[in-house]
């Protein structure tokens, strides 16, 4: 539901106002908004199509009592976000989700969806607040699109349902992308920790602003944790902990003094009663499967509604060729299947595939893929892939130091890197081998087994990529 203009003219001044005399700022953290590709208009475009889609994949809370609460309160936010970054033609709007996962998302330009769960969870106004006020970070600082410059394949509107599942996240990401992913359960444009710290200190400043004691987002994002479980709540799968976060948000709360933060508010009180007189809310989880969306209908034969279990067969002796789109032909062994998405291709042999945490992932195989290289230099490029992939795989390491390597008669870099898989808790191997084409895209391949049994897997790897045939372009 879009914020009712009344509300925005009645309230938008003194919010303000009362923000700057509640709010005093002594030396508060600079935020620097990270390199983008996007322009403001397409991240409002991309964002606006998102939205759509999500609107009619996720059950929405119909209850005005509830959605008043939650614009206000996200308008009283918006309110306060810094002049800079409050880039023209965004359009922050604001509406609950009837499920009971704790989670919140927001999408580029400003539509934001906030789980009935996360309302239910907070024990205060403040610690409801402190969520929203991270999620339109996100979006001020512009970091969907900030992430997907790193891994654009394909121009705006042939990503949008790639990047707006990445960014959702989760279950939820399921429901509304189209199955893209990286491998190695890794997504290009899911934040990874720097993105989160950054929109840990905005969110408190902008709490701050608006009259919250930024402590309740941290207090917040402790009971997330704790009712985490075996699994965690989605808000977690999508917003990784960037490492001390209670420690850093409470030092940014000391430099900025907020004279009688509020904490709780009657209107706060009454949406929670609201909300415990309703029928328990569904999980995210529940509504994929009632619509028939779980993720084995997602991104044709890649998605699996299940982790991969990591036992497989040993690669058969036979090969199979696969030509893929006129990009590229390549042999693999016939015991292992195609798994395609928009942008890279896998091969894995059953067991071996599957999805976790909402994202399509492999223990054992081959993943070819092609990514848009402006620089169009080799090293470069490959190093951006690597710190990519790092961003969201804290325990991937560097093993060898960058080796010369033909790929198809051209120039190519070999380089070893090690990471203990989300899925097996396995300490796994990883080859990546890239190489570029004429119009300066990069090409890689990447090939991971389990440590103990990468010696048998690696004859089988550089075959595949001896069979490797690119195209001319």
């Amino acid at each position: 539901m879009r914020i009712r203009s009344s509300y925005r003219r009645q309230t938008g001044a003194s919010i303000i106002a009362l923000a700057a005399s509640l709010a005093v700022v002594s030396a508060q953290t600079k935020v620097t908004p990270p390199a983008n590709k996007y322009s403001v208009q397409e991240d409002v475009k991309l964002g606006q199509d998102a939205a759509r889609e999500a609107r009619r994949q996720l059950p929405l809370l119909r209850d005005e009592r509830v959605e008043s609460y939650v614009e206000q309160l996200g308008e009283r936010l918006v309110a306060a976000i810094p002049a800079d970054q409050r880039h023209p033609g965004f359009k922050y709007t604001f509406e609950v989700v009837n499920v009971r996962d704790i989670n919140a998302f927001a999408l580029p330009g400003g539509p934001m969806f906030v789980n009935r769960g996360m309302i239910e969870a907070a024990k205060t106004e403040g610690e409801v607040a402190g969520v929203m006020a991270h999620e339109i970070s996100h979006v001020a600082l512009r970091h969907g699109t900030a992430q997907a410059s790193k891994a654009t394949k394909y121009q705006i509107g042939e990503i949008i349902g790639a990047v707006a599942g990445a960014i959702v996240g989760g279950t939820a990401g399921q429901v509304i992308s189209q199955g893209t992913s990286f491998g190695l359960g890794t997504a290009f444009m899911k934040y990874g920790r720097e993105y989160e710290r950054q929109a840990d200190i905005e969110g408190a400043q902008i709490m701050a602003r608006a009259g919250y004691d930024p402590r309740d987002m941290a207090n917040m994002f402790q009971t997330i944790e704790k009712q985490s479980g075996g699994s965690g709540p989605e808000w977690l799968s999508d917003h990784p902990n960037p490492g001390n976060r209670s420690a850093y948000i409470t030092k940014e709360a000391e430099l900025i003094r907020v004279s009688s933060p509020i904490r709780d508010t009657a209107a706060f009180d009454r949406v929670k009663s609201q909300l415990r007189s309703m029928p328990k809310a569904p999980s995210t989880e529940e509504v994929a499967r009632r619509n028939g969306r779980t993720s084995s209908s997602q991104g044709g034969e890649r998605g699996e509604d299940r982790p991969p279990t990591g036992r497989v067969s040993a690669p058969s002796s036979s090969y199979t060729q696969y030509e893929e789109g006129g990009l590229f032909r390549v042999s693999v062994p016939s015991n292992w299947r195609e798994l395609t998405s928009n942008s890279s291709v896998t091969f894995a042999p059953d067991g071996a595939h599957g999805a976790y945490n909402g994202q399509n992932v492999f223990t054992h195989g081959v993943e070819i893929g092609v990514a848009r290289n402006e620089a169009h230099n080799l090293r470069e490029a490959t190093d951006e892939l690597i710190d990519a992939l790092a961003e969201s795989n804290p325990r991937l390491r560097r093993e060898s130091e960058y080796r010369q390597r033909s790929v198809d008669g051209r120039s190519g870099l070999l380089m070893v890197l090690s990471n203990v898989s989300d899925v097996t808790r396995r300490e796994e191997t990883i080859q990546l081998v890239t190489t570029l084409l004429s119009n300066g895209n990069l090409v890689y391949a990447v090939a991971v087994a389990p440590d103990d049994e990468f010696g048998a897997y690696q004859p089988h790897f550089q075959r595949v990529i001896q069979s490797l045939r690119l195209s001319r372009q």
